[in-house]
């Protein structure tokens, strides 16, 4: 369950971090993503002049690539809205945590619970503990502890190393 948490977290700070950083972007160009397709191109056009062109040529392609910049970039609304990219990286993550919770809702005792008769009715009534820890996300400790719980409750028996429903 530790390696599922750290995966979950890491998976998390990721997301988070993605959607900062898609979010600065868009806010550093003004979400003109139009603007951006034609700077790249511009550039590649300047890149492609190269040692063929003149002079004047090149002064050309560049001032045009730097009116292009200047008409798309934004860095002053980027650097004013960093706080609020920031927070929409927290955002993202927080859903990201919340939407890979599943394993950390296997601690629920009604969810054990229903993985041990899943597996029960998949396998006729009857089932072993190494069936159980295979066949779903809890550990060895924590299936014996729910069949123990089970079991006390009266809602398994148990027949040497096979269980069975009441």
């Amino acid at each position: 369950m530790a390696r599922v948490g750290l995966l979950r977290l890491i998976l998390s700070f990721t997301v988070g971090l993605a959607a900062a950083l898609l979010a600065a972007a868009a806010f550093y160009v003004r979400g003109d993503m139009g603007g951006v397709f034609q700077y790249l191109r511009a550039r590649r056009e300047l890149r492609e002049l190269g040692a063929g062109a003149s002079a004047d040529q090149l002064a050309a392609a560049r001032q045009h690539l730097s009116d292009i910049y200047a008409a798309v970039a934004a860095p002053e609304l980027a650097v004013s809205l960093l706080p609020l990219a920031g927070l929409l990286g927290v955002v993202a993550a927080w859903l990201a945590w919340q939407a890979f919770g599943w394993a950390a809702q296997a601690q629920r005792p009604d969810l054990q619970e229903r993985m041990v008769y899943r597996l029960a009715y998949r396998m006729g009534g009857q089932f072993t503990l190494s069936d159980l820890a295979a066949a779903s996300p809890l550990t060895r400790e924590q299936a014996g502890q729910v069949l123990a719980r089970m079991q006390a409750a009266g809602q398994l028996q148990r027949d040497g190393e096979t269980y069975r429903l009441t």
